[in-house]
């Protein structure tokens, strides 16, 4: 059996990756709800990080925003210099930024390839290479990494983005098992259909019929998604670890 973490769960801290909007955003104000301290990254979006802060304080949370573009080892380690001053450490962290794109393979350029490898893969190596010491330090983290059901299915004009959350997967998978020893949870949550930004690029027809696709009837809410990051946080989650938990709506089963 594992060593309870020293400090209670709302006394702990989250680092929440591309926060700004969408899932990261609830998966932010999740955590904030219960009074625990959350660290909100974003790279361009100011403004958004800023709005997501003060839903956030208005449970009262200490939140800090920090900006980094997670390709760059160098701009993480002034990011993690910068909480290290604050005096927060993570003990959970969740590798949310991510970006799609749509098209034909074919279309896809070497630099559209890269920029998803390594904003979606990338980053998440690079920032749990950096937050996993303390955690084994401590004898008890959490890592959730927000993927994709295409991430498991494969999607067709999506292959550069399927592929790097398939990666992804493989990453959580593997990563668990060198962490379960040390108390340490790795997970992945690989969501359907999700009423975001991300959905932009569908018209209104498309988004009828991947509607029509999904046994719920329905895109599912960041609300949702944050709840499942959250209880796979939870200490009494710690049993859960080298999983991709897809809720999709019975759209993937």
């Amino acid at each position: 059996m594992t060593s309870p973490p020293a400090k209670s769960f709302t006394e702990q801290t989250v680092l929440v990756t591309g926060a700004s909007r969408g899932i990261g955003a609830a998966i932010a104000r999740r955590f904030a709800s219960v009074g625990m301290n959350v660290i909100i990254h974003y790279l361009q979006s100011h403004e958004g990080a800023n709005e997501t802060a003060r839903e956030c304080m208005r449970y009262g949370a200490r939140v800090l925003t920090v900006t980094a573009d997670l390709r760059s080892r160098e701009q993480i380690l002034r990011l993690k210099e910068k909480l290290e001053q604050h005096g927060l450490v993570p003990d959970i962290l969740v590798n949310n930024a991510g970006i799609s794109h749509y098209g034909m393979l074919a279309d896809v350029s070497e630099e559209e390839w890269d920029d998803m490898m390594g904003i979606n893969l990338k980053g998440m190596f690079l920032m749990t290479r950096e937050f996993m010491p303390a955690m084994v330090a401590q004898k008890f983290g959490r890592i959730i990494n927000v993927s994709s059901i295409w991430g498991i299915s494969g999607a067709s004009c999506e292959v550069a983005y399927s592929t790097a959350k398939g990666g992804m997967n493989a990453f959580t998978k593997a990563l668990a098992k060198e962490l379960a020893p040390s108390g340490i949870t790795v997970n992945a949550v690989a969501p359907g259909a999700v009423d975001t930004k991300m959905m932009a690029g569908f018209d209104a027809a498309e988004k009828a019929a991947l509607e029509n696709d999904i046994p719920a009837g329905r895109f599912g809410q960041p609300d949702e998604i944050a709840s499942l990051v959250y209880f796979l946080a939870l200490p009494e989650s710690g049993y859960i670890t080298g999983q991709i938990i897809s809720p999709n709506g019975g759209w993937l089963t």
